[in-house]
């Protein structure tokens, strides 16, 4: 198991992650500390413990939004596909209706002679 040394708050923490994972670790790590930033810079050094409670909230707010998007994506996606599926279904049918329609006049010929 590896271990990330990060900085966040100006504080450094050691954390495990899975080998392989170091980066992406150090990206996260990055990513929450600038959000810890942007806090300090709008309230001020208000403590560890609460400015990391506001930060994982204002990503829990933003990942919280990204599902929301995604899902109406996908039900976009869907109608979508569903819509493709409909209107091939109906430009079959009416092929085969006027299929249908010259068999029977073509049957009809041949029966009239």
């Amino acid at each position: 198991m590896a271990q990330v040394e990060i900085r966040i708050n100006g504080r450094d923490y050691r954390i495990a992650c899975e080998d392989g994972q170091e980066s992406h670790l150090s990206n996260l790590a990055k990513y929450l500390d600038g959000k810890v930033d942007e806090l300090v810079n709008e309230v001020g050094q208000i403590g560890d413990t609460s400015l990391m409670v506001m930060a994982g909230l204002l990503v829990t707010d933003e990942l919280s939004d990204t599902r929301e998007e995604l899902e109406e994506a996908r039900n976009d996606t869907a109608r979508e596909a569903q819509s493709a599926i409909d209107d091939t279904e109906e430009r079959l049918a009416t092929r085969i209706d006027g299929l249908s329609e010259r068999i029977e006049k073509l049957a009809d010929l041949l029966a009239a002679d």
